[in-house]
């Protein structure tokens, strides 16, 4: 039994975790069990649908291709790690089967039986460093306790790693590295805040992220003002719209439809709702913000955005809490 990792893209959203599955792309190609065979036929199939890949990419591909339709099996174990900062871990559940018209253009599938979402803040650096591998799917061979101790399978991956793995080409790893720095910023700032700020502190500093956004903010007293954390305005005194009323959760794994529903049911006439947290929201809190126009949803990602835009004007309080430096990684995106 492998354990194995995959990424898939931004454009998944929560369908993989929703739906049961995993997918990977390659749309061009159609149903992949034609050309599974072997890897020749693979890389050859690659080759004739994307003319425009690197010669010295197609080898990689094709070797993932080949894992994905060939190698998997069902009871293996698969370590998923999602855009919206959560690991999913679950037990695959079915064979290799292509879904024409998948709407997320990942079309090719295998069920997978989730049986557990945990945030990466749970894990080491270390481990979060190898599910950050340049390949789109791999195994996960130095870290597989550490992520299945949290479904309590401990022990079960497999230690016997065939060598005959895939190399990366150049582009992929120089990708996979610049994204593994982002990513590792992102845990960093994200772990500090949590740690070190208890739930008033991280209110404050909510508010003086705003602050630096060119609102007027206060934050309400510790006893709460209906479910109002921080009242922000740009006027000076806080009588000319928009009014709005900041709800903070400190929280590291998802909020829901219920929390973000108690946000508008403080909403006046002219007045703006914005739920700060350190983790996600759920898919139907996300589809009440579609539909909500005075409704805003920030999660950690985005959180960690505004300090990384605002960071010269934060506070040394702040900075000291936050210590960080500008470098430059190669953006081949």
């Amino acid at each position: 039994m492998k354990l194995w990792g995959i990424h898939m893209g931004e454009k998944v959203g929560s369908s993989p975790v929703d739906e049961s599955y995993i997918g990977i792309g390659w749309k061009r190609l159609g149903n992949l069990k034609p050309f599974s065979s072997s890897r020749g036929s693979l890389k050859k199939a690659i080759a004739e649908a994307y003319p425009e890949n690197k010669a010295g990419a197609i080898p990689q591909n094709a070797g993932v291709l080949f894992r994905f339709v060939n190698e998997m099996q069902q009871g293996d174990l698969v370590v998923y790690p999602a855009k919206d900062r959560m690991v999913h871990i679950g037990r695959i559940a079915s064979d290799y089967c292509y879904v024409e018209g998948d709407k997320h253009d990942y079309p090719n599938h295998r069920k997978v039986d989730w049986l557990g979402s945990f945030s990466r803040s749970e894990f080491s650096q270390s481990a979060l460093y190898e599910i950050g591998s340049a390949l789109t799917l791999f195994w996960v061979k130095s870290h597989p306790n550490e992520f299945l101790s949290k479904v309590n399978l401990a022990s079960q991956a497999s230690k016997d790693i065939d060598a005959d793995n895939d190399d990366a080409d150049d582009d992929s790893v120089t990708e996979s590295i610049s994204h593994q720095a982002e990513q590792t910023t992102e845990d960093f700032i994200i772990k500090q805040l949590h740690a070190k700020l208890d739930g008033y502190d991280f209110e404050a500093f909510v508010a003086h992220i705003l602050e630096c956004m060119g609102y007027k903010s206060r934050v309400s007293s510790k006893s709460g003002d209906g479910g109002v954390d921080i009242i922000a305005h740009k006027d000076e005194l806080g009588f000319e719209p928009p009014i709005i009323k900041v709800q903070c959760k400190k929280t590291l794994t998802s909020n829901g439809e219920p929390e973000v529903n108690q946000l508008l049911g403080a909403l006046g006439d002219g007045e703006y709702g914005l739920f700060v947290n350190l983790g996600s929201y759920s898919r139907p809190a996300r589809l009440l913000e579609r539909n909500k126009a005075k409704l805003r949803l920030i999660d950690g990602d985005e959180l960690v955005d505004l300090v990384l835009q605002h960071y010269a004007n934060l506070s040394p309080k702040y900075r000291a809490l936050l210590p960080l430096k500008q470098i430059y990684v190669a953006d081949l995106g």
